[in-house]
């Protein structure tokens, strides 16, 4: 018999867990995990979600007729639902979660469920910080170093609070079962002094784990937040890096046209202008090839205004590219390089080649030129040292992960040629988004 007991308490600790990880599992709960602040519809939103759960497990102890089974986990859900969401979730929750139990006849759990919940709102309002309701733990630290600091003594004094709170709660189902058939069915066991304590512990558990649970899920998209943010400002770094190189060439090449050709100056300024007013306005990490090739357009225009005859552009473009999206700035730092590096040395100077085509559901980009070549030693580090490669290739590693890839293929005197397969990604225009209902 006693054995049996012990086994039923400790299957409720299991219990809470697995229902703690069966919500941390949707999406939608793992949105209101993140909020510290809800709106009404927020609130009853997430009262729902811990009724699904919590509620399942009263009706299964209903539909089986056990008393104080293992799975019912009615009150232990309605005491976090509060503590997570607040008075007005943890009231609904309480609500909502004692309804097959009413049914069943068991009219005081309704009341019982209903002011559990209200105290966990109660709990979270008296939490030091917000995040001392997802450290709740019943073990505590009596390091006399930590004992004499006010931030601890004041955490210390919450999560005693919850332990009580939590006991107390048991008390009431205790007190309420006496009431019998309008109470909470508890088997005679349960109110022995010795099983209480033991009872009581495993509801302190069954709170304390689903926190522990959520937290850890809590973290993780902390996690991924951060992460994202981190790409996004590593790709700002890199495009910046790129931006002011290009702009110092230009600048170059107008200093010089000023004095030897005020009239194609004029011209080069208007292309820069059009540069520039498009790298202001653009804040997307992605373009249309569209747009990209425009760009490209502007920048050979004033290169070739710089090199004269001994620089021509060729396009090879596939029409059916134009709409796909490309990592804004993805061309032009691979093109600058052909023209420093392989042509500007070059006493006939050459020609660059931009071609692009889909095979395989993957978009290809090559910059070639004929021009002086990479010797093979300096081809072997290029992506580690080169300035504009080696920006291109991490934006693109941070944009795509390992779904990218590119190459260098060059022979001294004969030219170089760069490769790029990312991801077929077509422009979304707005017509082509359907509409609400």
């Amino acid at each position: 018999m006693e054995s049996q007991q012990l086994l039923t308490l400790l299957l409720r600790v299991a219990v809470a867990a697995s229902l703690a990880s069966i919500l941390s599992r949707f999406s939608a709960f793992q949105l209101m995990l993140m909020r510290e602040d809800r709106t009404l519809v927020q609130r009853v939103k997430l009262a729902l979600m811990f009724w699904v759960v919590y509620g399942a497990s009263v009706l299964f102890r209903v539909l089986n007729q056990a008393k104080y089974d293992a799975v019912d986990l009615g009150l232990e859900g309605s005491l976090l639902s509060g503590m997570v969401g607040g008075y007005v979730t943890g009231l609904l929750s309480g609500i909502l979660i004692s309804i097959p139990a009413v049914v069943h006849g068991e009219l005081m759990t309704m009341l019982l469920f209903a002011g559990v919940g209200v105290l966990g709102g109660l709990l979270r309002d008296l939490a030091p910080e917000k995040e001392d309701v997802w450290r709740f733990s019943p073990i505590f630290s009596l390091n006399p170093r930590r004992l004499r600091q006010r931030p601890y003594q004041l955490r210390l004094l919450f999560q005693l609070g919850c332990v009580f709170s939590i006991i107390f709660s048991g008390l009431l189902r205790v007190e309420v079962s006496h009431l019998r058939k309008d109470g909470v069915f508890l088997a005679p066991i349960w109110t022995e002094t010795g099983w209480a304590l033991a009872a009581y512990a495993s509801s302190v558990f069954a709170v304390m784990l689903p926190l522990k649970i959520w937290n850890n899920t809590r973290n993780e998209k902390k996690l991924e937040a951060q992460q994202l943010r981190l790409n996004e400002a590593r790709l700002a770094a890199l495009t910046s890096q790129i931006n002011p190189h290009f702009l110092f060439n230009t600048l170059n090449s107008v200093s010089s046209l000023i004095r030897t050709n005020p009239e194609q100056a004029r011209g080069v300024v208007y292309r820069l202008s059009s540069i520039l007013r498009r790298l202001l306005r653009n804040t997307d990490n992605l373009t249309p090839l569209r747009e990209e090739l425009a760009f490209i357009d502007n920048y050979m225009t004033i290169e070739m205004v710089r090199f004269g005859e001994k620089l021509r552009f060729v396009k090879d473009i596939d029409p059916e590219t134009l709409d796909r999206m490309v990592p804004s700035m993805l061309l032009q730092p691979l093109i600058e390089n052909s023209i420093r590096h392989g042509l500007a040395t070059k006493v006939d100077g050459g020609m660059i080649r931009v071609r692009s085509y889909l095979a395989d559901g993957r978009l290809h980009l090559v910059v070639e030129d004929d021009g002086v070549g990479i010797p093979e030693a300096r081809l072997a580090t290029l992506f580690e040292q080169g300035i504009g490669v080696s920006n291109v290739n991490e934006r693109m590693k941070v944009l795509y992960g390992p779904d990218y890839r590119m190459w260098i293929d060059s022979k001294p005197g004969e030219g170089t040629r760069t490769g790029i397969e990312i991801p077929d990604v077509q422009v979304i225009s707005e017509v082509e988004i359907p509409a609400a209902g």
